[in-house]
């Protein structure tokens, strides 16, 4: 299935001059509010044709952020790490240590001006970037995010590997996804993640692959140019903090 043609529907997110994104990736973990500011900043430039759209990967220190569409009963332990409220969509989620977040800066604009196929863009390129592991995910109707499904003798579940939660200014995306390669599982235990409550959540590692982050990055970047088009390392907007 993944190496079919786009549909007619999703080419319009690929440029029809093949201008490439920037590929940003910051080594250590990086300030949350720093990497809001700088979000920020860089769509007004985007939307204002200062600057070139850009795709910036990551790793926070562990936090949780709130969506517009958090309920502040899924807060369930409000203590445990910083909570920071925001404007992207959706409710509460963990960012952490081994998860491989990925904020999207795309001028739609020049990109069908169409949230809804903008969203199912960045699902297939979690699809496919999990593809490239042996990991079979996909969608589920009613819940954010991409899926994957476990069985064993006599069980199975459905357990999230990855998180969508976008915003959109003057046609100009930010925020975007995360993808869970081997974070602390039991750090997702102080929220509802997205508010299901009725499913889990899971990673690469935890499902027996042994993946690191760059080797996630890799296979996003691939995915990345069969939906999005051409991307371009570039140097990340700041210095991160070392981990330690």
């Amino acid at each position: 299935m993944l190496a079919e043609p786009l549909s007619p529907a999703l080419q319009k997110l690929r440029l029809d001059d093949g201008r490439p994104v920037e590929w940003a990736v910051s080594s250590g973990y990086v300030d949350y509010a720093a990497a809001e500011a700088f979000m920020e900043a860089r769509v007004a430039a985007i939307a204002a044709g200062e600057a070139a759209e850009m795709v910036w990967l990551l790793e926070h220190p562990p936090l949780y952020t709130a969506g517009v569409s958090a309920k502040d009963e899924d807060l369930l332990d409000a203590g445990r790490f910083p909570v920071h409220r925001t404007g992207r969509g959706g409710q509460f989620t963990y960012h952490g240590p081994g998860q491989r977040v990925a904020y999207v800066m795309l001028d739609l604009n020049r990109r069908g001006r169409d949230v809804r196929c903008f969203v199912r863009g960045l699902e297939l390129w979690l699809i496919g970037a999990l593809d490239r592991f042996g990991v079979q995910a996909d969608v589920r109707p009613g819940r954010v995010g991409v899926w994957v499904e476990r069985k064993g003798p006599g069980w199975s579940r459905e357990d999230k590997i990855a998180a969508i939660g976008v915003k959109v200014r003057k046609w100009v995306s930010f925020h975007g996804i995360s993808l869970n390669v081997e974070p602390d599982l039991d750090h997702f235990g102080g929220i509802v993640p997205c508010g299901i409550q009725d499913h889990g959540v899971t990673s690469l590692v935890d499902l027996g692959v042994l993946a690191t982050l760059d080797e996630a990055d890799a296979a996003l970047h691939a995915s990345f140019g069969r939906i999005f088009g051409a991307a371009v390392a570039v140097d990340p907007p700041f210095a991160s903090a070392t981990k330690g």
